[in-house]
């Protein structure tokens, strides 16, 4: 475990006594604690993950979604799934319901939290929604928000519950649904009824607002919605830098401005590409459309000095309780920008490993420790869920913070 003097807030102590079937100290033995999954959520989108549960696919497209997967699972904990409304629902009453439901539950079995993207967005909404009156687009998306946080509930308890509103009543690309009544309920009252619908649907559920907007724009709208008592558990922030990192001074500019909320910070969807850089006269990222991007050794390794600094920039702070890179491997990423931890053919790139040590090594914690005579043993940790290991014998525990009382594990 390095970096410990930065990290004080992704560490906690605990005390355990160690007992035997009848209750006796297990004294004066070694003892192994080893870290099993951060409580840290590192993540990317895992859509792959919809045709690999429900084996859709050929045998050999499966083999490599599935070897894809095996490298995500190897190294990160929590999972985006796609609930884009006009792909989940293209005809009405007829959603893709079970195919996610299996996708969640293939994460779940494997200890990946599971996020669900997006409940409302202007952007890939429900073509049949135009038409239909404003009222009845409303009654739609309630209903719509009411069937998805009811049907995976315990499988998708967090969601990006709506996203992009600072652009929404004024985008104007193409008529939809959701900007015609953005624009008639505002920013703040459709931000409101959408938490409002879906925090009765799923009282326990983590609910994001979740914007690519960094400016003092997005500032005020989150001010705004808590101030009408909106209930952001989350400020989802994305990062998709097709036109250059960030940097340190823009990254802690960015926290800066968004901690004063108070409120955990989720770091929704990144992106830094390892190939050439999107030209900076591009306004809309979506403008730029060009046949191949390919990905370069050169950018490679500067894909993986700028992601390891961000990760640990983004690790450091206290907020930060979540990293997602949007993509996992370039085979069809967003814009085709070569900007996965894996290439095409899923070999991992300098960023896999960079990411992989950052977590697995660095963040971690694997140490071995003797019980006193009381089978008493204490250890310092990065929070987490553990594995206790005594001569072939195991139990597991967690460690977070605020805990002071001795635990009792049987081994």
């Amino acid at each position: 475990m390095g970096q410990t003097q930065d990290l004080a807030h992704r560490i906690a102590s605990k005390t355990i006594k160690l007992v035997d079937a009848a209750g006796n100290p297990v004294a004066g033995k070694e003892v192994e604690l080893n870290l099993t999954n951060h409580k840290f959520l590192f993540g990317c989108g895992a859509f792959d993950a919809v045709p690999v549960a429900s084996k859709l696919g050929t045998p050999e497209q499966l083999a490599f979604l599935e070897q894809k997967l095996d490298l995500f699972l190897d190294v990160f904990n929590s999972a985006t799934l796609p609930f884009y409304w006009d792909r989940f629902e293209p005809e009405r009453g007829k959603p893709l319901t079970k195919e996610l439901q299996a996708a969640a539950r293939w994460l779940k079995d494997k200890n990946v939290a599971v996020k669900g993207h997006p409940l409302v967005w202007h952007t890939l909404a429900a073509p049949w929604l135009l038409d239909m009156s404003n009222e009845e687009i409303l009654k739609a998306q309630f209903d719509r928000i009411e069937r998805d946080v009811t049907d995976f509930k315990g499988l998708v308890d967090t969601w990006d519950v709506i996203n992009e509103v600072v652009i929404m009543p004024i985008f104007d690309k193409y008529d939809n649904g959701i900007t015609r009544i953005s624009k008639e309920l505002g920013r703040v009252g459709i931000i409101k009824e959408m938490f409002a619908k879906t925090k009765e649907c799923n009282p326990n559920a983590t609910l994001l607002l979740n914007d690519f907007n960094t400016s003092i724009n997005y500032e005020i709208l989150i001010d705004g919605c808590l101030q009408a008592g909106v209930p952001i558990d989350v400020i989802g922030i994305q990062s998709h830098q097709h036109q250059g990192y960030w940097g340190r001074e823009k990254l802690e500019e960015v926290l800066d401005r968004f901690s004063h909320f108070g409120l955990p910070l989720h770091f929704t969807e990144n992106t830094i590409t390892s190939g050439h850089l999107m030209p900076a006269e591009i306004e809309d990222l979506n403008d730029y459309q060009i046949p191949d991007w390919p990905s370069t050794p050169e950018h490679e390794e500067r894909q993986a000095r700028e992601m390891e600094e961000m990760y640990t920039i983004l690790f450091n702070h206290p907020l930060v309780e979540s990293i997602t890179n949007w993509e996992i491997n370039d085979e069809g990423p967003w814009l085709g920008a070569p900007a996965g931890f894996l290439r095409k053919d899923n070999s991992p790139k300098p960023s896999y490993h960079a990411i992989k040590k950052l977590i697995k090594e660095d963040w971690s914690t694997n140490v071995t420790v003797k019980t006193d005579d009381n089978g008493v043993l204490s250890f310092e940790g990065i929070l987490g869920e553990y594995e206790l290991v005594s001569e072939g014998k195991k139990a597991s525990f967690t460690l977070d913070k605020g805990e002071t009382e001795t635990v009792q594990l049987v081994l």
